[in-house]
Protein backbone atom coordinates (compact mmCIF):
# COMPACT_ATOMS: atom_id res chain seq x y z
CA UNK A 1 0.00 0.00 0.00
CA UNK A 2 1.07 3.37 -1.10
CA UNK A 3 1.62 6.49 1.52
CA UNK A 4 1.05 10.28 0.90
CA UNK A 5 1.64 13.25 2.44
CA UNK A 6 -1.13 14.70 4.20
CA UNK A 7 -1.20 18.15 3.76
CA UNK A 8 1.49 20.55 5.68
CA UNK A 9 1.85 17.89 8.17
CA UNK A 10 4.28 15.34 8.10
CA UNK A 11 1.89 12.58 8.54
CA UNK A 12 1.85 10.04 5.63
CA UNK A 13 -1.44 8.39 5.25
CA UNK A 14 -1.94 5.26 3.14
CA UNK A 15 -3.33 5.89 -0.34
CA UNK A 16 -6.80 3.56 0.79
CA UNK A 17 -8.43 4.85 4.21
CA UNK A 18 -11.16 3.04 5.95
CA UNK A 19 -14.15 4.35 6.17
CA UNK A 20 -15.45 2.80 9.65
CA UNK A 21 -19.40 4.52 9.11
CA UNK A 22 -20.21 0.90 7.06
CA UNK A 23 -18.94 -1.04 10.32
CA UNK A 24 -21.67 -3.47 11.07
CA UNK A 25 -21.22 -3.31 14.91
CA UNK A 26 -23.94 -5.35 15.84
CA UNK A 27 -21.62 -8.02 15.01
CA UNK A 28 -19.45 -7.31 17.86
CA UNK A 29 -16.42 -6.17 18.87
CA UNK A 30 -14.57 -9.46 17.75
CA UNK A 31 -15.35 -8.51 14.73
CA UNK A 32 -14.53 -5.48 14.23
CA UNK A 33 -11.07 -5.88 16.04
CA UNK A 34 -10.60 -8.69 13.41
CA UNK A 35 -11.32 -6.55 10.14
CA UNK A 36 -9.80 -3.81 11.15
CA UNK A 37 -6.33 -5.32 12.31
CA UNK A 38 -6.56 -7.07 9.10
CA UNK A 39 -6.54 -3.80 7.26
CA UNK A 40 -3.79 -2.65 9.30
CA UNK A 41 -1.75 -5.96 8.66
CA UNK A 42 -2.80 -5.24 4.73
CA UNK A 43 -1.03 -1.56 4.69
CA UNK A 44 -4.04 0.98 5.81
CA UNK A 45 -3.24 3.18 8.55
CA UNK A 46 -6.00 5.19 7.64
CA UNK A 47 -9.24 5.23 9.38
CA UNK A 48 -11.93 7.56 9.65
CA UNK A 49 -15.10 7.71 11.92
CA UNK A 50 -17.03 10.44 13.39
CA UNK A 51 -18.99 11.19 17.00
CA UNK A 52 -22.07 11.34 14.83
CA UNK A 53 -21.60 7.24 13.95
CA UNK A 54 -23.84 5.00 16.04
CA UNK A 55 -24.31 7.78 18.08
CA UNK A 56 -20.77 7.41 19.49
CA UNK A 57 -20.19 3.43 19.62
CA UNK A 58 -18.23 3.43 16.19
CA UNK A 59 -15.66 5.56 18.06
CA UNK A 60 -15.83 3.50 20.99
CA UNK A 61 -15.39 0.09 19.42
CA UNK A 62 -12.88 1.71 16.71
CA UNK A 63 -10.89 2.83 19.25
CA UNK A 64 -10.90 -0.24 20.91
CA UNK A 65 -9.76 -2.02 18.00
CA UNK A 66 -7.12 0.28 17.11
CA UNK A 67 -5.96 0.77 20.83
CA UNK A 68 -2.72 -1.82 20.20
CA UNK A 69 -1.36 -0.18 17.11
CA UNK A 70 -2.39 3.09 18.43
CA UNK A 71 0.87 4.78 17.79
CA UNK A 72 0.96 3.31 13.93
CA UNK A 73 -2.12 4.42 12.28
CA UNK A 74 -3.79 7.74 11.87
CA UNK A 75 -7.67 8.44 13.24
CA UNK A 76 -9.53 10.88 11.62
CA UNK A 77 -12.92 11.88 13.40
CA UNK A 78 -15.68 14.38 12.86
CA UNK A 79 -17.41 17.06 15.11
CA UNK A 80 -20.63 19.30 14.77
CA UNK A 81 -24.01 17.27 14.87
CA UNK A 82 -25.53 16.71 18.02
CA UNK A 83 -27.80 13.79 18.35
CA UNK A 84 -31.20 15.01 19.62
CA UNK A 85 -32.18 13.37 23.61
CA UNK A 86 -35.47 11.48 21.45
CA UNK A 87 -32.78 9.86 19.12
CA UNK A 88 -35.18 11.25 16.35
CA UNK A 89 -32.17 12.80 14.53
CA UNK A 90 -29.47 15.77 14.71
CA UNK A 91 -29.15 18.96 14.74
CA UNK A 92 -26.04 21.24 13.87
CA UNK A 93 -23.63 23.06 15.79
CA UNK A 94 -20.40 24.30 15.10
CA UNK A 95 -20.06 26.58 17.76
CA UNK A 96 -16.40 27.23 19.45
CA UNK A 97 -18.00 25.42 22.59
CA UNK A 98 -19.78 22.17 21.24
CA UNK A 99 -16.40 21.60 19.12
CA UNK A 100 -14.08 22.13 22.90
CA UNK A 101 -16.61 20.08 24.64
CA UNK A 102 -16.88 17.53 21.18
CA UNK A 103 -13.68 16.89 21.78
CA UNK A 104 -12.79 15.15 25.01
CA UNK A 105 -16.04 12.87 24.32
CA UNK A 106 -14.19 11.85 21.48
CA UNK A 107 -10.65 11.56 22.99
CA UNK A 108 -12.61 9.56 25.36
CA UNK A 109 -14.17 7.01 23.10
CA UNK A 110 -10.78 6.57 20.96
CA UNK A 111 -9.27 5.42 23.99
CA UNK A 112 -6.25 8.22 23.15
CA UNK A 113 -4.81 11.59 23.95
CA UNK A 114 -4.55 13.00 20.70
CA UNK A 115 -6.70 12.63 17.20
CA UNK A 116 -4.81 12.86 14.31
CA UNK A 117 -7.16 14.26 12.36
CA UNK A 118 -10.30 16.56 13.75
CA UNK A 119 -13.07 17.93 10.92
CA UNK A 120 -16.03 19.89 11.04
CA UNK A 121 -18.54 17.81 9.87
CA UNK A 122 -19.97 19.93 7.21
CA UNK A 123 -20.19 23.59 6.89
CA UNK A 124 -21.90 26.44 5.44
CA UNK A 125 -21.11 29.99 4.97
CA UNK A 126 -23.42 31.28 7.59
CA UNK A 127 -21.38 29.16 9.95
CA UNK A 128 -19.58 31.12 12.79
CA UNK A 129 -16.40 30.08 10.39
CA UNK A 130 -13.45 32.15 12.69
CA UNK A 131 -15.25 30.61 15.71
CA UNK A 132 -14.67 27.32 14.38
CA UNK A 133 -11.15 28.05 13.29
CA UNK A 134 -10.22 29.33 16.81
CA UNK A 135 -11.74 26.20 18.09
CA UNK A 136 -9.34 24.22 16.24
CA UNK A 137 -6.47 26.22 16.52
CA UNK A 138 -6.68 25.84 20.41
CA UNK A 139 -7.18 22.23 20.03
CA UNK A 140 -3.48 22.33 18.37
CA UNK A 141 -2.16 23.99 20.74
CA UNK A 142 -3.31 21.64 23.75
CA UNK A 143 -1.71 18.93 21.56
CA UNK A 144 -5.43 17.46 21.97
CA UNK A 145 -5.36 16.98 18.00
CA UNK A 146 -2.57 17.08 15.41
CA UNK A 147 -4.35 18.55 12.27
CA UNK A 148 -7.78 19.99 11.24
CA UNK A 149 -10.32 20.21 8.52
CA UNK A 150 -13.68 20.55 7.47
CA UNK A 151 -16.08 17.39 5.52
CA UNK A 152 -17.64 19.48 2.87
CA UNK A 153 -18.68 19.37 -0.45
CA UNK A 154 -19.37 23.24 -1.07
CA UNK A 155 -17.68 26.00 -3.01
CA UNK A 156 -18.22 28.81 -1.36
CA UNK A 157 -17.46 27.00 2.29
CA UNK A 158 -14.19 25.68 1.16
CA UNK A 159 -13.01 29.08 -0.31
CA UNK A 160 -14.06 30.73 3.09
CA UNK A 161 -12.04 28.24 5.12
CA UNK A 162 -8.99 28.50 2.47
CA UNK A 163 -8.97 32.09 2.95
CA UNK A 164 -9.29 32.56 6.57
CA UNK A 165 -7.28 29.33 8.23
CA UNK A 166 -4.24 26.83 8.32
CA UNK A 167 -6.48 24.02 7.47
CA UNK A 168 -5.11 20.97 6.53
CA UNK A 169 -7.45 19.18 4.83
CA UNK A 170 -10.94 18.70 2.86
CA UNK A 171 -12.76 15.61 2.71
CA UNK A 172 -15.19 15.43 0.13
CA UNK A 173 -17.41 13.27 -2.73
CA UNK A 174 -15.18 13.03 -5.45
CA UNK A 175 -15.26 10.23 -8.56
CA UNK A 176 -15.75 9.18 -11.89
CA UNK A 177 -19.76 9.96 -11.10
CA UNK A 178 -19.29 13.34 -9.24
CA UNK A 179 -16.16 15.16 -10.83
CA UNK A 180 -17.50 18.52 -9.75
CA UNK A 181 -14.48 19.15 -7.39
CA UNK A 182 -12.48 19.21 -10.66
CA UNK A 183 -13.99 22.61 -11.67
CA UNK A 184 -12.25 24.71 -9.09
CA UNK A 185 -11.69 23.93 -5.76
CA UNK A 186 -9.01 20.92 -6.54
CA UNK A 187 -6.84 23.26 -8.00
CA UNK A 188 -7.58 25.71 -4.94
CA UNK A 189 -6.53 23.08 -2.53
CA UNK A 190 -3.26 21.96 -3.98
CA UNK A 191 -2.06 25.41 -4.14
CA UNK A 192 -2.36 25.85 -0.53
CA UNK A 193 -1.13 22.63 0.25
CA UNK A 194 -4.31 21.60 1.86
CA UNK A 195 -4.81 17.84 0.95
CA UNK A 196 -8.25 16.35 -0.22
CA UNK A 197 -9.39 13.26 1.24
CA UNK A 198 -12.03 11.52 -1.06
CA UNK A 199 -15.60 9.91 0.05
CA UNK A 200 -17.97 8.36 -2.38
CA UNK A 201 -15.54 6.77 -4.56
CA UNK A 202 -17.01 3.89 -5.77
CA UNK A 203 -20.15 6.39 -5.67
CA UNK A 204 -21.82 3.61 -3.81
CA UNK A 205 -21.23 0.43 -5.69
CA UNK A 206 -22.28 1.66 -8.96
CA UNK A 207 -18.83 2.08 -9.99
CA UNK A 208 -18.12 -1.83 -9.46
CA UNK A 209 -21.28 -3.91 -9.05
CA UNK A 210 -24.41 -2.23 -7.97
CA UNK A 211 -26.84 -1.74 -10.11
CA UNK A 212 -27.12 1.87 -12.20
CA UNK A 213 -29.63 4.40 -10.98
CA UNK A 214 -30.16 7.88 -11.29
CA UNK A 215 -27.11 9.81 -9.59
CA UNK A 216 -26.74 13.58 -9.26
CA UNK A 217 -27.75 14.92 -12.99
CA UNK A 218 -26.85 11.68 -14.52
CA UNK A 219 -29.54 8.84 -15.78
CA UNK A 220 -29.42 4.71 -14.58
CA UNK A 221 -28.14 4.38 -18.54
CA UNK A 222 -25.54 6.92 -18.08
CA UNK A 223 -24.34 5.62 -14.55
CA UNK A 224 -24.36 1.95 -16.02
CA UNK A 225 -22.51 3.23 -18.84
CA UNK A 226 -19.70 4.85 -16.43
CA UNK A 227 -19.90 1.27 -14.90
CA UNK A 228 -19.37 -0.73 -18.31
CA UNK A 229 -16.57 1.11 -18.92
CA UNK A 230 -15.09 0.84 -15.41
CA UNK A 231 -15.12 -2.67 -15.31
CA UNK A 232 -13.28 -3.45 -18.48
CA UNK A 233 -10.23 -1.61 -17.25
CA UNK A 234 -10.49 -5.19 -15.74
CA UNK A 235 -9.82 -3.69 -12.30
CA UNK A 236 -12.99 -1.52 -10.95
CA UNK A 237 -11.97 -0.63 -7.64
CA UNK A 238 -8.27 0.54 -8.74
CA UNK A 239 -9.62 2.62 -11.58
CA UNK A 240 -12.11 4.46 -9.74
CA UNK A 241 -9.69 4.57 -6.66
CA UNK A 242 -6.80 5.48 -9.16
CA UNK A 243 -8.77 8.17 -11.05
CA UNK A 244 -9.76 10.21 -8.02
CA UNK A 245 -5.71 10.24 -7.07
CA UNK A 246 -4.27 11.45 -10.22
CA UNK A 247 -5.03 15.13 -8.97
CA UNK A 248 -2.25 16.16 -6.85
CA UNK A 249 -4.63 17.18 -3.88
CA UNK A 250 -5.74 13.93 -3.26
CA UNK A 251 -3.80 12.00 -0.14
CA UNK A 252 -6.11 9.39 0.72
CA UNK A 253 -9.78 7.85 -0.85
CA UNK A 254 -11.70 6.55 1.59
CA UNK A 255 -14.00 3.20 1.43
CA UNK A 256 -16.57 1.90 3.13
CA UNK A 257 -15.57 -1.57 4.38
CA UNK A 258 -18.49 -3.87 5.91
CA UNK A 259 -16.76 -7.41 5.21
CA UNK A 260 -13.60 -9.55 4.67
CA UNK A 261 -14.27 -10.42 1.29
CA UNK A 262 -14.33 -6.76 0.65
CA UNK A 263 -11.64 -6.03 2.50
CA UNK A 264 -9.20 -8.68 0.42
CA UNK A 265 -10.79 -7.65 -2.49
CA UNK A 266 -10.28 -4.27 -2.33
CA UNK A 267 -6.28 -5.03 -1.11
CA UNK A 268 -5.63 -7.46 -4.20
CA UNK A 269 -6.89 -4.62 -6.45
CA UNK A 270 -3.75 -2.41 -5.12
CA UNK A 271 -1.37 -5.16 -6.60
CA UNK A 272 -3.28 -4.40 -9.73
CA UNK A 273 -2.46 -1.36 -12.42
CA UNK A 274 -4.51 0.68 -14.59
CA UNK A 275 -2.80 2.54 -16.84
CA UNK A 276 -3.08 6.53 -17.66
CA UNK A 277 -4.50 6.43 -21.29
CA UNK A 278 -7.20 3.86 -19.46
CA UNK A 279 -8.31 6.81 -16.72
CA UNK A 280 -7.71 9.02 -19.59
CA UNK A 281 -10.53 7.19 -21.52
CA UNK A 282 -12.70 7.08 -18.39
CA UNK A 283 -12.71 10.99 -18.07
CA UNK A 284 -13.82 10.54 -21.75
CA UNK A 285 -17.20 8.53 -21.01
CA UNK A 286 -20.03 11.22 -19.73
CA UNK A 287 -19.59 15.37 -19.59
CA UNK A 288 -18.44 16.51 -16.23
CA UNK A 289 -21.15 17.47 -13.89
CA UNK A 290 -20.55 20.93 -12.20
CA UNK A 291 -21.60 22.43 -8.79
CA UNK A 292 -25.15 24.18 -9.20
CA UNK A 293 -25.33 25.75 -5.80
CA UNK A 294 -23.11 27.20 -3.15
CA UNK A 295 -20.92 28.40 -5.56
Amino acid sequence: MKHRQLGKTNFEVSEIGFGCMSLELQKGQQYVNSLIRKSYDGGINFFDTADLYDKGLNEEMVGTALSPVRDNVFISTKVGNVWREDGSGWDWDPTKEHILNGVNESLRRLQTDHIDLYMLHGGTIDDPIDEAIEAFESLKKQGKIKAYGISSIRPNTIREWTDRSNMDVVMMQYSLLDRRPEEEVLDLLAENDISVITRGTIAKGMLIDKAGQNYLRYSAEQVEKMKEAVNETGSPIKASVDYVLQHSAVASAILGIRTESQLNEILDSQQESVSDAKLEQLAGVLEPNIYEKHR
